[in-house]
């Protein structure tokens, strides 16, 4: 599960008791930061602010950072992470505002703070305790913590079952339900023509504007993979014109610079991101924050990246030999990006359990299907886009018979997948041109059979105010800073 979605879910339970597992010795788990984050994440999720992009933006990009170093802490023989500072927009989530920090005039309020914990539980307890939330759920997880005779034995699987307050609980104690929170923001969302009336001029004005910031772009990155032999240049979050020109500006900088150091990067891909390396797909990583000196020192140790980047891909052979052909594949997500050290780790892990099991697997039974390996996941799934979902950890002889008895369906949803991908890439190419639109994307979280439907309805709608402008299809409404307009998938005609 994503970040997003598992945010989305969080939220939906009470944000005042929040279900609690027995702990043991090692402290909380990515799951139990989850539920003990739950009246957090209601208070910064995204997805209420929807009318305030820049909010948005930052509380999106500072809850990556926030999963990012919680993951890092509850890696096995996880190292010391860096001091990491976030910032977040705080929405009052009390009956009545009484805060003591002074609201900002959009009701909501402005809360910075660094994560040098060590622990899960601590950073949980920092994350609320900084931004002035209730920390009350948390007193049997930290008694759990410190008592060492109330830990489950250890192999003891810790039961958890999910509440769901009745509606009278809401009533009798005050608290906001997220539920009807969630469909009172469903409910006030404007029309489509309503909001392009008022928000297409603004559109139009902000991308006049940044038209020669999107042809300067254009101009270094075109002339940046020339140069420099490069197969593509990306990024992993969704900044701004301007900020993407100064990124590739820098680059353009120290090629001139340092001509020799750069030559190690022909036939790569460049990812701007917030880390430097390479990730699992092996693609080059420049943060965004490092200096050129970090930059020049990644380039120089390119080739042992690359040469741990071919063990990766032998790797994933032999595993596919082992198991009748599957492939093992990679699939990006929304959040922190996968180093190559850790993939390459994930993979001699799993090659090492399958070994000696010698599992009786046709070499080809599996041959077209794909699978990923998942090192945070506790179960075997199957993805509705028909890629198997497997644990680092899982029994191989489980895995055997999951395969043998999912092979078939997941066959199905593969074509179903190629199907979806095809249909998606025509329906776009027909609304960029009958609509007249400068462009039309989508946002990594918004699915295919999201954005077909959604495009199918722009074309029955045919809203002469969309002529000319860049469209993007999210979650929710807004006009970005370089005048992208930003409408929600499931719009209201």
């Amino acid at each position: 599960m994503s970040m997003t979605s598992m945010l989305r879910c969080a939220i939906r339970v009470d944000n005042k008791y929040a279900a609690t597992h027995i702990i043991q010795k090692r402290g909380l788990s990515g799951a139990e930061a989850i539920n003990a984050l739950r009246p957090f994440y209601f208070a910064v999720h995204p997805d209420f602010f929807g009318q305030h992009p820049k909010e948005r933006e930052v509380n999106e990009n500072s809850l990556k950072r926030l999963n990012g170093y919680l993951e890092n802490l509850t890696k096995p023989g996880a190292r010391s992470v860096k001091p990491t500072k976030l910032t977040f927009y705080v929405r009052d989530t009390k009956a009545k505002a009484d805060m003591e920090q002074e609201l900002l005039p959009s009701g909501f309020r402005s809360v910075s703070f660094t994560l040098q914990t060590k622990d899960v539980l601590s950073t949980v307890l920092n994350v609320l305790q900084s931004c002035s939330l209730s920390v009350e759920h948390m007193q049997g997880l930290k008694a759990s913590g410190q008592h060492s005779p109330s830990a489950v034995p250890s192999g003891a699987t810790p039961f958890y079952r999910p509440i769901k307050w009745d509606k009278s609980y809401y009533t009798f104690t005050g608290f906001r339900d997220p539920e009807e929170e969630l469909q009172h923001a469903k409910k006030v969302e404007p029309s489509l023509s309503l909001w392009l009336r008022n928000n297409e001029a603004e559109a139009s004005r902000k991308q006049k504007a940044s038209q020669p910031r999107r042809d300067e772009l254009h101009r270094l990155k075109t002339e940046l993979c020339q140069n420099l032999g490069l197969t593509d240049i990306r990024w992993q979050r969704s900044w701004g014109m301007a900020h993407r020109c100064c990124q590739l500006q820098s680059l353009s900088r120290l090629a001139l610079q340092s001509p020799e150091a750069l030559r190690q990067l022909r036939g790569h891909t460049i990812l701007y991101s917030d880390q430097s390396g390479m990730n699992a797909s092996g693609y080059v990583m420049l943060g965004t924050m490092d200096v050129h000196h970090h930059w020049t020192k990644l380039f120089e140790r390119l080739p042992s990246y690359r040469s741990l980047f071919q063990q990766t891909e032998w790797l994933k052979e032999r595993i596919s030999l082992l198991l009748g052909g599957v492939q093992v594949i990679h699939v990006e997500r929304l959040g922190p990006v996968l180093p190559l050290e850790d993939h390459y780790s994930t993979l001699s892990h799993f090659h090492k359990r399958l070994l000696p099991q010698r599992l009786t697997l046709h070499p080809r039974s599996l041959q077209g299907l794909t699978m990923t390996l998942e090192s945070g996941r506790s179960s075997i799934g199957l993805h509705e886009m028909g890629h198997f979902m497997i644990p680092a950890i899982c029994d191989p002889v489980q895995l055997r018979n999951f395969f043998q008895t999912q092979a078939n369906e997941a066959r199905q949803r593969h074509r179903r997948r190629d199907q979806l991908e095809a249909e998606e890439e025509d329906v776009v190419d027909t609304c960029v041109k009958d609509l007249s639109l400068a462009g039309l994307s989508k946002e990594p979280s918004v699915s295919s059979r999201q954005m077909i439907p959604c495009c199918r309805r722009l074309l029955e709608d045919r809203s002469p105010l969309m002529q000319g402008l860049q469209l993007r299809i999210s979650h929710f409404y807004s006009v970005m800073q370089d005048g992208d307009l930003c409408i929600p998938w499931d719009w209201k005609g």
